[in-house]
């Protein structure tokens, strides 16, 4: 059975076991997208051991630009639910430039671990840079928008 349709069927062992196998013995892309996907799985079991191996991802320079940022941007997501605000968010800074393929996801984050810790100043800041950039997606800048709607001038940080 695909690895994809474990996934999808809650068999998240056996799944993240099959994502293992093409991570072990596929080809350079393969084995980058089953790393992406079993750490997926590990996730839903094991958050931290998901983080590292996000991380580990992010680090390594032979997969390419594109899926180190997604695998840093899933990182600093796990982070953020695990309450870890300043690590996710040096994880999130550096994919908000504007040529990163993943700039926006990033910029979103970033606004949503700032206003759950706390801190409205750097919320509105990164809320202010996502709803002016004019390639903002129009689904994000709706859920933006609601985010700014709940940063109420009573509260600042």
């Amino acid at each position: 059975m695909p690895s994809g349709r474990l996934a999808d069927e809650g068999k998240h062992a056996e799944s993240e076991a099959a994502f293992g196998k093409i991570a072990a013995g596929g080809t350079a892309g393969y084995r980058s997208l089953a790393l992406l996907r079993e750490a997926a799985e590990v996730a839903a079991r094991d958050p931290k051991a998901a983080i590292a191996t996000y991380q580990k991802l992010a680090a390594d320079r032979s997969v390419g630009q594109s899926l180190q940022d997604l695998a840093a941007l899933r990182a600093a997501a796990l982070l953020i639910d695990a309450g870890s605000s300043a690590e996710a968010k040096s994880a999130l800074e550096p994919l908000t430039g504007d040529g990163r393929a993943f700039r926006h996801s990033a910029r979103e984050l970033l606004a949503l671990n700032a206003w759950r810790a706390g801190n409205m100043t750097e919320a509105r800041r990164w809320s202010t840079i996502i709803m002016t950039d004019a390639q903002t997606p129009p689904a994000m800048r709706t859920r933006v928008e609601m985010l700014i709607a709940l940063i109420t001038p009573e509260t600042t940080g």
